[in-house]
Protein backbone atom coordinates (compact mmCIF):
# COMPACT_ATOMS: atom_id res chain seq x y z
CA UNK A 1 0.00 0.00 0.00
CA UNK A 2 2.81 2.42 0.89
CA UNK A 3 4.67 1.54 -2.33
CA UNK A 4 1.55 2.32 -4.34
CA UNK A 5 1.14 5.66 -2.56
CA UNK A 6 4.77 6.60 -3.22
CA UNK A 7 4.46 5.51 -6.85
CA UNK A 8 1.33 7.61 -7.42
CA UNK A 9 2.89 10.59 -5.64
CA UNK A 10 6.17 10.29 -7.60
CA UNK A 11 4.46 10.05 -10.96
CA UNK A 12 2.20 12.94 -9.98
CA UNK A 13 5.24 15.02 -9.02
CA UNK A 14 6.89 14.33 -12.38
CA UNK A 15 3.67 15.25 -14.19
CA UNK A 16 3.61 18.46 -12.16
CA UNK A 17 7.16 19.26 -13.29
CA UNK A 18 5.98 18.79 -16.88
CA UNK A 19 3.21 21.31 -16.17
CA UNK A 20 5.89 23.63 -14.75
CA UNK A 21 7.89 23.28 -17.97
CA UNK A 22 4.82 24.20 -20.02
CA UNK A 23 4.02 27.08 -17.64
CA UNK A 24 7.46 28.57 -18.28
CA UNK A 25 6.03 29.63 -21.64
CA UNK A 26 3.56 31.86 -19.77
CA UNK A 27 6.13 33.29 -17.36
CA UNK A 28 8.95 34.01 -19.83
CA UNK A 29 6.77 36.18 -22.06
CA UNK A 30 5.00 37.81 -19.10
CA UNK A 31 8.32 38.66 -17.41
CA UNK A 32 9.45 40.50 -20.54
CA UNK A 33 6.31 42.19 -21.81
CA UNK A 34 3.46 41.88 -19.27
CA UNK A 35 1.59 39.87 -21.91
CA UNK A 36 -0.34 36.86 -20.64
CA UNK A 37 0.07 34.60 -23.64
CA UNK A 38 -3.09 32.51 -24.03
CA UNK A 39 -1.56 30.73 -27.06
CA UNK A 40 1.10 28.76 -25.14
CA UNK A 41 -0.58 25.44 -25.97
CA UNK A 42 -0.85 26.31 -29.66
CA UNK A 43 2.82 27.30 -29.78
CA UNK A 44 3.65 23.91 -28.25
CA UNK A 45 1.59 22.11 -30.92
CA UNK A 46 3.26 24.11 -33.68
CA UNK A 47 6.66 23.18 -32.27
CA UNK A 48 5.57 19.53 -32.11
CA UNK A 49 4.42 19.52 -35.74
CA UNK A 50 7.71 21.09 -36.78
CA UNK A 51 9.62 18.30 -35.00
CA UNK A 52 7.32 15.69 -36.57
CA UNK A 53 7.77 17.22 -40.03
CA UNK A 54 11.56 17.36 -39.70
CA UNK A 55 12.22 14.01 -38.02
CA UNK A 56 9.37 11.75 -39.20
CA UNK A 57 8.05 13.20 -42.47
CA UNK A 58 11.35 14.52 -43.88
CA UNK A 59 13.47 11.69 -42.39
CA UNK A 60 16.15 14.06 -41.13
CA UNK A 61 18.60 12.88 -38.52
CA UNK A 62 16.92 13.60 -35.14
CA UNK A 63 19.62 16.09 -34.12
CA UNK A 64 19.35 17.97 -37.43
CA UNK A 65 15.54 17.82 -37.38
CA UNK A 66 15.31 19.16 -33.84
CA UNK A 67 17.76 21.96 -34.68
CA UNK A 68 15.65 22.86 -37.72
CA UNK A 69 12.46 22.87 -35.63
CA UNK A 70 14.12 25.10 -33.03
CA UNK A 71 15.31 27.55 -35.69
CA UNK A 72 11.87 27.75 -37.32
CA UNK A 73 10.18 28.21 -33.92
CA UNK A 74 12.51 31.11 -33.14
CA UNK A 75 11.60 32.72 -36.47
CA UNK A 76 7.89 32.19 -35.75
CA UNK A 77 8.31 33.85 -32.35
CA UNK A 78 10.11 36.80 -33.92
CA UNK A 79 7.41 37.09 -36.59
CA UNK A 80 4.66 37.13 -33.94
CA UNK A 81 6.40 39.95 -32.11
CA UNK A 82 7.12 41.90 -35.30
CA UNK A 83 3.66 41.63 -36.85
CA UNK A 84 1.44 41.79 -33.76
CA UNK A 85 3.03 43.04 -30.57
CA UNK A 86 5.48 45.66 -31.81
CA UNK A 87 2.51 47.87 -32.68
CA UNK A 88 1.06 47.42 -29.19
CA UNK A 89 4.00 48.75 -27.19
CA UNK A 90 2.59 51.10 -24.56
CA UNK A 91 -0.98 49.83 -24.99
CA UNK A 92 -3.09 48.39 -22.18
CA UNK A 93 -2.58 44.86 -20.86
CA UNK A 94 -6.17 44.03 -21.82
CA UNK A 95 -5.47 44.87 -25.47
CA UNK A 96 -2.47 42.55 -25.51
CA UNK A 97 -4.41 39.68 -23.91
CA UNK A 98 -7.13 40.01 -26.54
CA UNK A 99 -4.47 39.82 -29.25
CA UNK A 100 -3.10 36.59 -27.75
CA UNK A 101 -6.61 35.10 -27.86
CA UNK A 102 -6.74 36.00 -31.54
CA UNK A 103 -3.27 34.48 -31.93
CA UNK A 104 -4.55 31.25 -30.33
CA UNK A 105 -7.37 31.00 -32.88
CA UNK A 106 -5.06 31.91 -35.76
CA UNK A 107 -2.37 29.36 -34.86
CA UNK A 108 -4.92 26.58 -34.37
CA UNK A 109 -6.42 27.39 -37.76
CA UNK A 110 -3.01 27.38 -39.44
CA UNK A 111 -2.11 24.01 -37.90
CA UNK A 112 -5.39 22.55 -39.17
CA UNK A 113 -4.87 24.11 -42.60
CA UNK A 114 -1.31 22.84 -43.01
CA UNK A 115 -1.42 19.43 -41.29
CA UNK A 116 -5.13 18.64 -40.93
CA UNK A 117 -7.01 17.14 -37.96
CA UNK A 118 -5.80 13.53 -38.23
CA UNK A 119 -3.57 11.92 -35.61
CA UNK A 120 0.10 11.36 -36.34
CA UNK A 121 2.60 9.25 -34.40
CA UNK A 122 5.12 11.56 -32.77
CA UNK A 123 8.70 10.23 -32.94
CA UNK A 124 10.04 8.71 -29.72
CA UNK A 125 12.70 11.34 -29.08
CA UNK A 126 13.00 10.02 -25.50
CA UNK A 127 13.12 6.27 -24.91
CA UNK A 128 9.79 4.82 -23.81
CA UNK A 129 11.39 2.09 -21.69
CA UNK A 130 10.19 2.77 -18.12
CA UNK A 131 12.55 3.21 -15.20
CA UNK A 132 11.96 0.44 -12.67
CA UNK A 133 13.13 0.98 -9.10
CA UNK A 134 12.04 -1.94 -6.96
CA UNK A 135 8.26 -2.01 -7.17
CA UNK A 136 8.05 1.51 -8.59
CA UNK A 137 7.61 2.17 -12.30
CA UNK A 138 8.44 5.63 -13.66
CA UNK A 139 7.84 6.62 -17.32
CA UNK A 140 11.18 7.65 -18.76
CA UNK A 141 9.81 10.70 -20.69
CA UNK A 142 8.32 12.07 -17.45
CA UNK A 143 11.60 11.50 -15.59
CA UNK A 144 13.53 13.24 -18.36
CA UNK A 145 10.95 16.03 -18.39
CA UNK A 146 11.37 16.56 -14.65
CA UNK A 147 15.13 16.90 -15.06
CA UNK A 148 14.73 19.25 -18.03
CA UNK A 149 12.23 21.37 -16.08
CA UNK A 150 14.70 21.78 -13.19
CA UNK A 151 17.57 22.67 -15.55
CA UNK A 152 15.43 25.16 -17.52
CA UNK A 153 14.11 26.75 -14.31
CA UNK A 154 17.65 27.17 -12.93
CA UNK A 155 18.88 28.65 -16.21
CA UNK A 156 15.96 31.05 -16.60
CA UNK A 157 16.12 32.09 -12.93
CA UNK A 158 19.78 33.03 -13.38
CA UNK A 159 19.05 34.75 -16.69
CA UNK A 160 16.28 37.00 -15.36
CA UNK A 161 17.99 37.80 -12.06
CA UNK A 162 21.69 37.97 -12.93
CA UNK A 163 22.20 38.77 -16.62
CA UNK A 164 21.93 42.31 -17.97
CA UNK A 165 19.59 41.19 -20.75
CA UNK A 166 17.26 39.45 -18.31
CA UNK A 167 17.19 42.44 -15.94
CA UNK A 168 16.45 44.74 -18.88
CA UNK A 169 13.54 42.49 -19.92
CA UNK A 170 12.14 42.66 -16.38
CA UNK A 171 12.37 46.46 -16.54
CA UNK A 172 10.44 46.43 -19.81
CA UNK A 173 7.69 44.39 -18.17
CA UNK A 174 7.38 46.93 -15.37
CA UNK A 175 6.76 49.92 -17.63
CA UNK A 176 7.48 50.36 -21.33
CA UNK A 177 7.85 54.14 -21.14
CA UNK A 178 10.26 54.08 -18.18
CA UNK A 179 12.31 51.35 -19.89
CA UNK A 180 12.56 53.51 -23.02
CA UNK A 181 13.64 56.48 -20.89
CA UNK A 182 16.41 54.30 -19.42
CA UNK A 183 17.71 53.52 -22.90
CA UNK A 184 16.40 49.92 -22.96
CA UNK A 185 15.15 48.61 -26.30
CA UNK A 186 11.59 47.50 -25.61
CA UNK A 187 11.23 45.97 -29.05
CA UNK A 188 14.39 43.90 -28.70
CA UNK A 189 13.43 42.64 -25.25
CA UNK A 190 9.94 41.56 -26.30
CA UNK A 191 11.27 39.95 -29.50
CA UNK A 192 13.81 37.97 -27.48
CA UNK A 193 11.08 36.79 -25.11
CA UNK A 194 8.92 35.48 -27.97
CA UNK A 195 11.92 33.76 -29.55
CA UNK A 196 12.69 32.14 -26.19
CA UNK A 197 9.04 31.09 -25.95
CA UNK A 198 9.42 29.36 -29.33
CA UNK A 199 12.44 27.42 -28.09
CA UNK A 200 10.59 26.32 -24.95
CA UNK A 201 7.61 25.17 -27.02
CA UNK A 202 9.79 22.75 -29.02
CA UNK A 203 11.58 21.41 -25.93
CA UNK A 204 8.30 20.90 -24.08
CA UNK A 205 6.59 19.24 -27.05
CA UNK A 206 9.33 16.59 -27.25
CA UNK A 207 8.97 15.75 -23.56
CA UNK A 208 5.18 15.75 -23.57
CA UNK A 209 4.52 13.91 -26.84
CA UNK A 210 7.48 11.56 -27.23
CA UNK A 211 6.06 8.29 -28.55
CA UNK A 212 2.44 9.52 -28.34
CA UNK A 213 -0.12 10.66 -30.89
CA UNK A 214 0.00 14.24 -32.13
CA UNK A 215 -3.10 16.26 -33.06
CA UNK A 216 -4.11 19.91 -32.82
CA UNK A 217 -5.95 18.99 -29.59
CA UNK A 218 -2.59 18.36 -27.90
CA UNK A 219 -2.65 22.09 -27.14
CA UNK A 220 -4.92 21.36 -24.15
CA UNK A 221 -1.75 20.85 -22.07
CA UNK A 222 -1.44 24.66 -22.11
CA UNK A 223 -4.66 25.11 -20.13
CA UNK A 224 -3.75 22.14 -17.89
CA UNK A 225 -0.57 24.00 -16.92
CA UNK A 226 -2.40 27.28 -16.28
CA UNK A 227 -3.04 26.53 -12.55
CA UNK A 228 0.71 26.04 -12.06
CA UNK A 229 1.54 29.41 -13.64
CA UNK A 230 -1.08 31.31 -11.62
CA UNK A 231 -0.37 29.43 -8.41
CA UNK A 232 3.34 30.24 -8.57
CA UNK A 233 2.85 33.84 -9.66
CA UNK A 234 3.50 35.01 -13.19
CA UNK A 235 6.88 36.57 -12.31
CA UNK A 236 8.41 33.54 -10.59
CA UNK A 237 10.47 30.97 -12.48
CA UNK A 238 11.72 28.99 -9.47
CA UNK A 239 8.25 29.06 -7.90
CA UNK A 240 6.92 27.11 -10.88
CA UNK A 241 8.73 23.99 -9.68
CA UNK A 242 7.08 24.04 -6.24
CA UNK A 243 3.69 24.91 -7.71
CA UNK A 244 4.06 22.12 -10.25
CA UNK A 245 4.95 19.59 -7.56
CA UNK A 246 1.92 20.61 -5.48
CA UNK A 247 -0.50 20.47 -8.40
CA UNK A 248 0.93 17.25 -9.80
CA UNK A 249 0.94 15.34 -6.50
CA UNK A 250 -2.59 16.49 -5.63
CA UNK A 251 -3.81 15.52 -9.10
CA UNK A 252 -2.03 12.14 -9.03
CA UNK A 253 -3.37 11.15 -5.62
CA UNK A 254 -6.87 12.34 -6.51
CA UNK A 255 -6.86 10.22 -9.67
CA UNK A 256 -5.63 7.19 -7.72
CA UNK A 257 -7.83 7.32 -4.63
CA UNK A 258 -10.81 9.64 -5.16
CA UNK A 259 -11.80 9.12 -8.80
CA UNK A 260 -12.44 5.36 -8.34
CA UNK A 261 -14.72 6.13 -5.38
CA UNK A 262 -16.88 8.74 -7.08
CA UNK A 263 -16.69 7.32 -10.60
CA UNK A 264 -15.77 10.72 -11.98
CA UNK A 265 -12.77 12.74 -13.11
CA UNK A 266 -12.14 14.93 -10.08
CA UNK A 267 -8.41 14.89 -10.80
CA UNK A 268 -8.87 17.31 -13.70
CA UNK A 269 -10.86 19.74 -11.53
CA UNK A 270 -8.91 19.71 -8.25
CA UNK A 271 -5.91 21.74 -9.54
CA UNK A 272 -8.23 24.59 -10.58
CA UNK A 273 -10.07 24.54 -7.24
CA UNK A 274 -6.77 24.54 -5.38
CA UNK A 275 -5.56 27.44 -7.55
CA UNK A 276 -8.71 29.48 -6.88
CA UNK A 277 -8.40 29.01 -3.11
CA UNK A 278 -4.79 30.20 -3.14
CA UNK A 279 -5.54 33.16 -5.41
CA UNK A 280 -8.40 34.29 -3.16
CA UNK A 281 -5.94 34.47 -0.28
CA UNK A 282 -3.01 35.79 -2.35
CA UNK A 283 -4.02 37.15 -5.78
CA UNK A 284 -0.39 37.46 -6.94
CA UNK A 285 0.21 33.74 -6.39
CA UNK A 286 2.63 32.17 -3.95
CA UNK A 287 5.73 33.92 -5.31
CA UNK A 288 4.29 36.76 -7.43
CA UNK A 289 5.57 40.28 -6.94
CA UNK A 290 3.59 42.58 -4.68
CA UNK A 291 3.37 46.10 -6.04
CA UNK A 292 3.27 49.10 -3.76
CA UNK A 293 1.72 52.23 -5.22
CA UNK A 294 2.25 55.58 -3.52
CA UNK A 295 -0.46 58.21 -3.83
Amino acid sequence: MMIEFVNYALNGALLGLLYALVAMGFVVIYRASKVFNMAVGEMLVLGAFLVWWAVAASAMHPAVGIAAALAISVLVGLAIERLLFRRLIGESVFSMIMVTIGLLILMRGLVLLIWGPQERPFPAIISLTPIIIGDMIVPRPLAAGGLIAVVCAAGLHWFFNRSRTGLAMSAVAEDHQIALAMGISVRRSIAFAWALGGVLSVITSMVYLSGKSLTFLSSEIGFAALPVALLAGLESIAGLLLAGLIVGIVQGLTAAYIDPLIGGNAASVVPYLFMLVVLVVRPTGMFGWKRIERV
